[in-house]
């Protein structure tokens, strides 16, 4: 601990574990893409200089494929694979590279989102805003974000009121008796900038139990409020909050052993499920030296609590509520030719939780984790050529074993527009409280002797620039393997699920391939592509096709007025689990087919302020399984109305 304490010392810095500035644009003001989730120095990068693999989903992406459930649009990422339980509103797990849904950090407007709980973030809690933004850093990032950013992490930003000021307004109604709406109010003066938000999304469902007929619909709702103050050049005030609500119903399996459908979705009256989540964040920004020095400190809390009913009445329960308070610092020197950027954290975090399932069988106080994180950062770009980087992260945990992790990586672009780029990282994600002390009678017992999960990696890389900057493509090779994983294990004689952590080594490996262009004003177009192979004991792991990829074409009139989106996703092979013996000696697993899903879209503006849009998603109607048992929604149109002031 002595040296670390002495670097932070002599580069007199002392930053952030998980923080990011929520509050800077899209993009710089030369028009290039940029992102501020690539580092802890709270500035902005542009993506054609980091050195990582990165997307960034525009407002601009968003509208125009009519986002309205953020896990949708993370279909065309490449390394993305999403898994939905049943409808909308359901659980929603994203996996990054093969890792675990747990093994993505999500951060929504810098906020640390996941459940304490759960150990991982829901996005089927998770609706679309008016003007949005969304950026996805891939690989192991465990050196500035410490636990659970194995995979990488997705950062869901709403835009500032200098970015997208004015009043926008949208309502739209279709399908399976589905209604959406959505409202901003936005604005800024010399001073002040400021972003109101709200969201809605209701709908009656379809079944999700294959055969079935019972419809599963949900309501969920969104909120959030972004506010800055600067009164001078040198200081500034953010303040963010955010609450999220979603009543949804759902299915249960079938448990009775003597019924040929054991272990599969069976319509169940009475069984839905209710989340809510508050979230907050205040940071407070000083700029000194010219505003080569640069200081924040961030305070943030999140509170998450998630109900299960039957028929009957409460089912289980359970709340969590993640505390975390952040000093950063980052100092800027060198030219216009060489610039370097030294950036060092210090952060505490502390999360609790409590189980309210009722019956008295399960632990219903509280019990909690305190973590405290010391980052180190350094950056350095040469005229618009080299970037390089690297970082390391001690962890100090009152529960586990303490840990250093760290990255480094480097970019070269060549005079032809070419870039190489390449990065070697480790990462680190602590077991979550449903594994460490979660319990089910006669179902699950949880394992408060689990031991974190580690990861080392390395990717390869390459990008082109086409024609003058119309148009990039580019193809990344990564390669990661995860020691002690977390598995299910069902030992004799009760056969009763507990985690335990492996002895072998998982591996993962595979492709990312993207291009993206727009040739001319009138057409836009996006590909992604993903070959996975991740193997967990000899054997894949479920729900992780080997083959995912997305288009996404738009044409825009001469005019602008008119604009027409086709998406085109497919989704390979995949396996999945099934608890279909009885007995729960073993987990057989099953393979589920590939399917592809085409979605289009149009919108007209009938002037400056006032625009009709309508859409059709799952337009060859394809039937078709993202989990074991659960059926998904077919065809469906909606239409609408869009207003801006």
């Amino acid at each position: 601990m002595k040296p670390l304490v002495s670097l932070f010392a002599l580069v007199a810095a002392t930053p952030a574990l998980a923080q990011s500035n929520p509050t800077l644009p899209t993009t710089d003001a030369s028009g290039n893409d940029i992102v501020v989730t690539g580092s802890r120095s709270g500035d902005s990068v542009e993506v054609r200089n980091l050195p990582a693999s990165v997307t960034l989903l525009t407002a601009a992406d968003l509208e125009e494929r009519q986002t309205r459930i953020v896990s949708d649009v993370l279909r065309d990422v490449p390394g993305v694979a999403v898994s939905r339980t049943g409808g909308v509103g359901g659980v929603t797990q994203v996996r990054l590279r093969g890792g675990e849904s747990n093994h993505v950090l999500v951060l929504v407007d810098g906020i640390e989102a996941s459940d304490p709980y759960q150990g991982e973030f829901d996005f089927g809690t998770l609706i679309a805003d008016e003007a949005a933004k969304i950026e996805v850093l891939r690989g192991q990032q465990s050196s500035l974000y410490g636990s659970d950013a194995i995979g990488g992490v997705i950062q869901y930003i709403t835009l500032t009121g200098r970015e997208a000021p004015g009043i926008l307004l949208r309502a739209e109604g279709g399908s399976f008796g589905t209604f959406a709406g959505g409202a901003r109010v936005a604005g800024f003066s010399d001073t002040a900038d400021y972003a109101l938000s709200s969201s809605i999304y209701r709908t009656d469902g379809t079944p999700s139990a294959i055969g079935g007929s019972r419809n599963v619909g949900a309501t969920s709702i969104g909120a959030s409020a972004k506010l800055s103050w600067t009164p001078s050049d040198t200081f500034k005030l953010i303040g963010v909050g955010r609450y999220g609500y979603t009543d949804a119903l759902t299915n249960d399996s079938d448990n009775d052993p003597a019924s040929p459908l054991f272990g599969q979705t069976i319509d169940s009256p009475g069984v839905h499920s209710r989340s809510e989540a508050f979230y907050g964040l205040a940071r407070a920004e000083l700029s000194l030296a010219d505003g080569r020095w640069t200081n924040a400190l961030t305070g943030q809390f999140s509170d998450t609590t998630r109900e299960n009913f039957t028929a009957a009445g409460l089912d289980f329960g359970d709340k969590g509520r993640r505390y975390k308070v952040t000093f950063e610092t980052s100092y800027r020197f060198g030219d216009d030719r060489v610039a370097h950027r030294l950036t060092g954290a210090v952060d505490y975090e502390r999360e609790e939780f409590q189980n309210t399932t009722p019956g008295g069988f399960a632990f219903n106080g509280r019990r909690s984790t305190t973590n405290w994180g010391f980052v180190g950062q350094y950056e350095v770009t040469v005229d618009d050529a080299l970037s390089a980087g690297a970082s390391v992260r001690q962890d100090e945990n009152d529960r586990f074993e303490d840990v250093t992790t760290w990255r480094a990586q480097a970019g070269y672009r060549l005079p032809i527009g070419l870039r190489l780029r390449g990065a070697y990282g480790t990462g680190v994600k602590n077991p979550g409280y449903y594994e460490l002390f979660g319990y089910s009678d006669g179902r699950y017992i949880g394992n408060p002797d689990l031991k974190p999960e580690k990861s080392e990696g390395w990717e390869a890389g390459v990008d082109q620039e086409l024609a003058g900057g119309k148009g990039t493509i580019g193809v990344t090779y990564f390669d990661n393997r995860l020691k002690n994983e977390i598995y299910i294990a069902y030992p004799a004689p009760a056969f009763d699920a507990t985690p335990l952590n492996r002895t072998t080594l998982s591996k993962q490996h595979g492709v990312e391939l993207f291009a993206s262009a727009r040739p001319i004003p009138q057409i836009k177009f996006d590909l992604a592509y993903t070959y996975l192979k991740a193997r967990e004991n000899g054997v894949d792991e479920v729900r992780r096709p080997r083959h995912v990829a997305s288009l996404n074409t738009t044409i825009f009139s001469t005019d602008q007025r008119f604009s027409g989106t086709l998406t085109v996703r497919y989704n390979g092979r995949q396996t999945d689990v099934t608890f279909t013996d009885p007995t729960y000696a073993t987990s057989p697993l099953v393979e589920l087919q590939e399917f592809v899903l085409v979605n289009l879209n149009a919108e007209y503006r009938l002037s400056d302020r006032l625009s009709l849009f309508g859409r059709i998603e799952n337009l060859t109607d394809e039937d078709y399984q993202e989990i074991f048992s659960f059926a998904a929604a077919g065809r469906a149109a909606y239409g609408g109305v869009r207003a801006r002031f």
